[in-house]
C-alpha cells in the first residue's frame, strides 16, 4: 500500500493483478486498485474531479480526466473517508499510475489539488 497526505487529505492505494486476456488480437493485463480518501483536516471538502496518468513498460501513456470517482462526488466531513475500487488495462505486465483529485473546501470555497501517490502495477510472473 502507498499513502500520501496533501493539505490534510490522506490518499491510500492498494493494487491487485486480475489476469490476462486477449482484446483485438493483443494481450491485455488487467489490474484493479482500491483507493481510500480520508479527510484528516478540520474542514468539510468535496471531491469533484480526477486526473490520472497511466503508464506501461512500453512507454504508452494514457491520460484520464473526469468528474468525480466512479460516478460519485463524495463529500468528506472531518474524520470521514471514502473508498472505491476501479481498474485499468495495460499492454505490458508492468506499469504505474499517478495523478490528483480536485477538491473544494466548503469553509472558504477554495479549490485545491490532492495528489495521488505514484503506485506500481505488476503481474507477479513479471517480477524476479
Amino acid at each position: 500500500m502507498v499513502q500520501q497526505v496533501t493539505q490534510g487529505i490522506k490518499v491510500s492505494v492498494e493494487t491487485n493483478f486480475e489476469g490476462t486476456f486477449y482484446k483485438n488480437y493483443k494481450v491485455q493485463y488487467s489490474f484493479s486498485y482500491r483507493v481510500t480518501i480520508e479527510n484528516q483536516g478540520k474542514d468539510t471538502v468535496q471531491l469533484f474531479a480526477r486526473h490520472w496518468e497511466i503508464k506501461d513498460a512500453l512507454n504508452n501513456i494514457e491520460i484520464v480526466d473526469g468528474e468525480g470517482v466512479i460516478g460519485k462526488k463524495p463529500i468528506l466531513k472531518p474524520g470521514a473517508s471514502h473508498s472505491y475500487t476501479s481498474g485499468c488495462l495495460l499492454t505490458s505486465p508492468l506499469g504505474s499510475m499517478s495523478g490528483y483529485y480536485l477538491l473544494i473546501n466548503y469553509t472558504d470555497t477554495s479549490n485545491f489539488k490532492v495528489y495521488i501517490p505514484s503506485f506500481k502495477l505488476s503481474a507477479p510472473f513479471a517480477l524476479n
